[in-house]
């Protein structure tokens, strides 16, 4: 038997299809899904939009101790249910998959008190059931003892055309290039990957998966079908 609250950590870079496939995961499973990503974009977007310098470190503490930081669960499209991360009463929405968010969010979540602040506000959410989880270090820093493990990847072209065909579509810029996506992307890796707190990196015993050449729903059924085989044959 495993005991409740059940959380399957899928973690990995930018695009490599985390959010996607989590989201199938949790509604084929009927679990909670949680993007902590977005949880440090929409502190990003407060940082910015209270006028705050992301290096000024001082105020961006400042911050943490004043803002009201609301997180509850609201049904999806699709019905499932998802994260919603409230700053001191607004939803930031669409804005967070902004380039502008992007070229930020690294910076602030490289902060120490940023994330002891949201990692804690991750393990609170496991308190409201069963979850799937996406992040960078999900499996290795937030839920470490976890039997669920993920690291989702892909080659970084690819992830590169995902992320700028996203943007296009979502009309944030014009003619976003998918080598200045590819040169921002790499960066960022370096940048989670080398990080003094909670690096990105692959936990010991996740399971790993190249998403090149999966659609979300390929890849969230090989997730689906070794959770099944292997954990979740009490359901």
């Amino acid at each position: 038997m495993i005991s409740s609250p059940v959380v399957i950590a899928i973690d990995g870079p930018s695009a490599s299809g985390k959010s996607s496939v989590s989201r199938l995961v949790a509604e084929a499973l009927n679990f909670r899904h949680v993007d902590t990503g977005s949880m440090y974009r929409a502190f990003t977007w407060k940082v910015l939009e209270s006028g705050i310098d992301p290096k000024n470190r001082q105020q961006v503490m400042d911050l943490i101790r004043k803002v009201r930081l609301e997180c509850d669960f609201i049904e999806n499209e699709q019905g499932g249910l998802r994260l919603r991360t409230r700053l001191d009463g607004t939803d930031p929405g669409a804005v967070l998959r902004s380039p502008k968010i992007e070229a930020h969010v690294s910076q602030i979540a490289a902060i120490p008190e940023v994330r002891e602040w949201l990692v804690q506000r991750q393990r609170d959410l496991a308190a409201q059931g069963d979850l799937v989880m996406e992040g960078r270090d999900i499996g290795t820093i937030v839920f470490p003892e976890t039997i669920f493990k993920f690291y989702l990847d892909a080659n970084p072209k690819i992830r590169a055309q995902r992320r700028a065909r996203d943007q296009n579509e979502a009309g944030f810029a014009k003619a976003v290039q998918v080598e200045s996506v590819e040169s921002a992307i790499a960066e960022r890796d370096h940048k989670d990957s080398t990080r003094m707190v909670s690096p990105l990196k692959v936990a010991d015993d996740a399971i790993r998966i190249d998403t090149s050449l999966h659609t979300p729903q390929d890849t969230a059924d090989i997730v689906l079908k070794h959770i099944r085989s292997h954990y979740l044959a009490r359901k």
